[in-house]
């Protein structure tokens, strides 16, 4: 099942660091089929607060985008970006084509006598 790393990232000024992050992370992704999404897109609030960029990279399931943060060349990198740019990062499993919200809803009022 596809998977996907979501980053939510304060801005903050450039630094070369940030730089040199942004030119090496793409070689980091090939090797387990990651593809940008989203990466630092207009964002358009529409409830509460978004303080800062989000960056979405999918990956063919979860264990790929899980080897891609552990690897030791994304590793190598990530002190560039943590370093200037503080925010949270999550990898999360996607939802099959034929996702439904109403079973899913029917499933947990099931599950809790509801």
């Amino acid at each position: 099942m596809t998977a996907y790393a979501l980053a939510h990232l304060r801005k903050a000024p450039i630094h070369a660091d940030v730089l040199e992050y942004l030119e090496r992370i793409q070689a980091t992704l090939a090797p387990f089929e990651g593809r940008f999404l989203v990466h630092g897109g207009t964002i358009d609030v529409l409830e509460g607060d978004w303080p800062g960029d989000l960056v979405i990279i999918e990956f063919p399931d979860l264990g790929k985008a899980r080897s891609w943060y552990h690897s030791s060349t994304y590793q190598e990198i990530k002190p560039l970006r943590t370093r200037h740019l503080a925010g949270e990062v999550i990898l999360v499993e996607g939802v099959e084509t034929d996702h439904s919200s109403s079973q899913m809803a029917a499933e947990l009022r099931q599950a809790n006598g509801l």
